[in-house]
């Protein structure tokens, strides 16, 4: 019952791929993260990935697909089970929406980011 202001929450962090959830929806986690270079290719196999650019641009890449490129006021939102990677050549400021619980790296090697509450 509180307003979040999304600017102040991303000042907080200087980390890439490290998603800090502001607020939660339903079982969902509404989470700021920053982005820089490429992410490793996963996907997630029960729920679909949501990406609002809220500064500078991401591109969308996918195993089985052409690429997306998009920026500050745009959303893609990755099917489940689709294999992707989002990559920013320079920095960029995303809104990423998850069920609570599930780790930002899906399928992929990498270690799943904790997901602080800021």
């Amino acid at each position: 019952m509180h307003k979040v202001n999304l600017a102040d929450k991303l000042a907080q962090f200087s980390t890439h791929w490290d998603p800090h959830v502001v607020a939660n929806y339903n079982d969902n986690d509404i989470m700021v993260v920053k982005f820089q270079g490429e992410y490793p290719f996963h996907k997630h196999d029960t729920t679909d990935d949501f990406f609002l650019v809220l500064e500078g641009e991401v591109t969308m890449e996918y195993d089985a697909h052409e690429s997306v490129t998009f920026s500050a006021g745009e959303i893609v939102v990755v099917p489940a089970g689709v294999v992707h990677r989002p990559r920013a050549e320079h920095e960029v400021k995303v809104l990423l929406i998850e069920p609570k619980g599930e780790p930002n790296s899906g399928d992929s090697d990498r270690a799943p980011a904790p997901k602080p509450h800021i």
